[in-house]
């Protein structure tokens, strides 16, 4: 048996947010792969798939290739601007430790070069957060900013309030958590609020640039923007010379094999397939239960017994707001929200975490932010830049930054549907 991997580390993406925020350490949610699976004897190897050759039966990497018998492709999903590729600089996605941890300096560099910044529109500018997206990830960025600067970072600087930072969350829809029943939603909405974060939903993002974000024809000076708005499955996919849907995610047959074959399996963000009515989400529980289901299905194949299909069991979601406040559905089933919730949240993320030292870790780090108002990872590493100037307005000559309610230029690309 082979893994192959660009990566060396396991990664529990659920709580990648919490390196990006400062609660966590990349080490306590990331595991290497060798130290989880050697005692299993599997071959482990560090490349990068580029594409599969399903008639040759063979995986192409960036610097070789590698024969199968039975394939699980399970790459995944990357970022999706929809069609406006060129805000991904201004507006990183969180989709990797590398992510989190390039997230994590812009916003702690936020509160230092504003520390220092004497013009008072710039420092305003610094300290403006806009999250585009307002599902899981967007609502839980969202709470964890506003925690950082209304309680963690409240007291560590001389020329500024931390406090008076603008946490601001954009929504295409028009409720946060489109996926949850609109009663969780509206109370996520009130959470986030009582937090001092600025919902805007039923708004469409127009523009993003190095000034801030165009919400319609209004302009939202920023110099921190993320995005969560929006995922595409991982260009692997259209290697394997089936339909794709919109998203780019490959339907797979009850079994999660790919149309007409019995030798490939796809799971995880790269697989479509419904539960009833209704797709089966792309988060960590389904992921892991299709790998398992997928590794089963092999085996009953080489013991010459037919292949089972896949049920996903719904175990439940849930959302962290910030310190006891979380919204979810338990089982699929049974709204939750407040500190109830919050701690089912606590639960479930420390019983899927990998090995002992993970757990401990996140635990202990769980304990010193919950007891001391604290964050544990506020590291800053890199270059330290520049203090930001206003940039040159059209023609060369200098001027302030584009102010709210400022007309907006218009894309070129279509606008994001729905989501921003």
């Amino acid at each position: 048996m082979t893994l192959v991997d660009r990566h060396n580390h396991h990664l529990f993406q659920p709580l990648l947010y919490q390196v990006a925020t400062a609660t966590l350490s990349p080490s306590d949610i990331a595991s290497p792969l060798r130290g989880l699976l050697g005692r299993h004897h599997i071959s482990v190897l560090l490349a990068e798939a580029t594409r599969v050759d399903i008639q040759a039966k063979r995986v192409i990497l960036a610097d070789g290739e590698l024969a199968y018998d039975s394939l699980i492709v399970a790459t995944g999903a990357t970022h999706s601007y929809f069609g406006n590729d060129a805000w991904a600089k201004h507006a990183p996605g969180l989709k990797s430790i590398e992510d989190a941890v390039e997230i994590r300096r812009q916003v702690l560099l936020a509160f230092e070069m504003a520390e220092r910044e004497p013009d008072p529109e710039l420092r305003r500018q610094l300290l403006t957060f806009v999250i585009v997206g307002g599902g899981p990830t967007g609502v839980e960025l969202a709470g964890a900013l506003a925690e950082i600067s209304r309680h963690a970072l409240v007291r560590d600087f001389q020329n500024i309030d931390p406090s008076q930072a603008r946490i601001i969350l954009v929504e295409g829809t028009h409720h946060l958590l489109p996926t949850y029943p609109q009663a969780l939603a509206e109370r996520a909405r009130q959470s986030l609020e009582r937090l001092g974060v600025e919902v805007r939903a039923g708004v469409r993002v127009t523009q993003i640039d190095e000034t801030g974000v165009f919400v319609g024809d209004e302009h939202i000076p920023a110099r921190t923007k993320l995005w969560a708005a929006g995922v595409a499955a991982s260009p692997l996919a259209r290697s394997l010379g089936v339909a794709l849907d919109r998203a780019g995610r490959v339907s797979v047959s009850p079994e999660l094999t790919l149309p007409g074959r019995q030798d490939v399996f796809v799971i995880g963000d790269l697989a479509f397939i419904k539960k009833g009515e209704h797709p089966i989400p792309g988060v960590a529980p389904a992921a892991m239960q299709q790998g398992k289901h997928a590794a089963n299905n092999i085996l009953r194949q080489l013991q010459g017994q037919p292949m089972q299909p896949f049920r996903f069991n719904d175990r439940g979601t849930f959302s962290v707001i910030g310190r006891g406040s979380a919204v979810g559905l338990a089982l699929a089933r049974f709204p939750m929200s407040g500190y109830i919730a919050w701690l089912a949240w606590l639960f479930i993320h420390v019983l899927f975490l990998i090995g002992f030292r993970s757990k401990a870790a996140v635990l202990l780090n769980w304990a010193y932010s919950y007891v001391a108002f604290r964050r544990s990872a506020r590291i800053i590493t890199g270059a330290v830049p520049l203090l930001p100037r206003p940039p040159s307005r059209p023609g060369g000559s200098a001027g302030g930054p584009r102010v709210e309610g400022e007309q907006a230029p218009r894309a070129e690309a279509a606008s994001p549907p729905g989501a921003s």
